[in-house]
C-alpha cells in the first residue's frame, strides 16, 4: 500500500493565540509562530542568557522617555507569525500594550549562537517582509554585532524580502538605533 506525502498545517496568529489562551502549551515551553509554523526556540544558554540581558541593559540606558525594551515577548507580526524577539523596542509604556502585542518595533535584537544562521536567514527574511527597518543579531559565535537594515524584495528569500545593508561592528565600536532618539550603544557593552 503506498502511503500519501505528509502534508504540514499552516497556523495563523489568532488560532495560535487561542491555543495559548485554552492552555494547550505548557507555559515554559518555548514556542514561536514563525510564517504559520510552530518553531521550538533553542535552549538559552548562560551566555545567551547574559547576552540578552546585557543588551537589554544597554538599551535601557540608552533608551529616552516613552520607549520600552521587551525581552522575550511576542509581537503580533502578521496574520501567520508571532515571533518572541530576545529584546524589542518599542514606542510607549508597558501599559499601552496590555491588550495587544506590539506589531511595529523599532529595533529587534536576537542573540544568536546555535541559531545563528536560522536568525540570519529565516528571522531576518520575516522582520525585513514585516517592514522592520532596524534588526541586529548578537552572533556569540564570531562574536560580533550584526546590523540589518534596508529591506528590499529577493525571490530566493525564506519570505520574499530581505535586508540589502549588513554591517558587522566589533568593539570598540558604537551604534545608535536609527528611528530611536537613543545615544550610541558602544558593542562591547552587548557582548558577554
Amino acid at each position: 500500500m503506498k502511503q500519501a506525502p505528509f502534508t504540514s498545517r499552516r497556523w495563523r496568529r489568532v488560532e495560535y493565540e487561542r491555543l495559548i489562551d485554552l492552555g494547550a502549551f505548557d507555559e515554559d515551553e518555548p514556542l514561536e509562530l514563525i510564517g504559520g509554523q510552530l518553531i521550538v526556540a533553542e535552549p538559552k544558554g548562560s551566555e545567551h542568557a547574559t547576552a540578552v540581558e546585557m543588551a537589554g541593559d544597554a538599551l535601557r540606558a540608552a533608551l529616552p522617555a516613552g520607549w520600552i525594551v521587551r525581552g522575550q515577548n511576542p509581537i503580533n507580526l502578521d496574520d501567520e507569525s508571532a515571533p518572541e524577539p530576545d529584546l524589542a523596542v518599542v514606542r510607549g509604556s508597558r501599559a499601552d500594550y496590555r491588550h495587544a502585542h506590539p506589531a511595529r518595533p523599532a529595533l529587534i535584537i536576537e542573540v544568536a549562537e546555535t541559531s545563528l544562521r536560522f536568525d540570519r536567514i529565516e528571522k531576518g527574511s520575516l522582520y525585513a517582509r514585516a517592514g522592520i527597518v532596524d534588526y541586529w543579531v548578537v552572533n556569540l559565535v564570531d562574536r560580533v554585532l550584526e546590523v540589518y537594515r534596508d529591506s528590499g524584495a529577493d525571490v530566493t528569500a525564506p519570505y520574499g524580502r530581505r535586508y540589502l545593508s549588513v554591517e558587522r561592528f566589533t568593539p570598540p565600536s558604537s551604534v545608535a538605533p536609527i528611528g530611536v532618539p537613543a545615544t550610541p550603544i558602544p558593542v562591547a557593552a552587548l557582548l558577554p
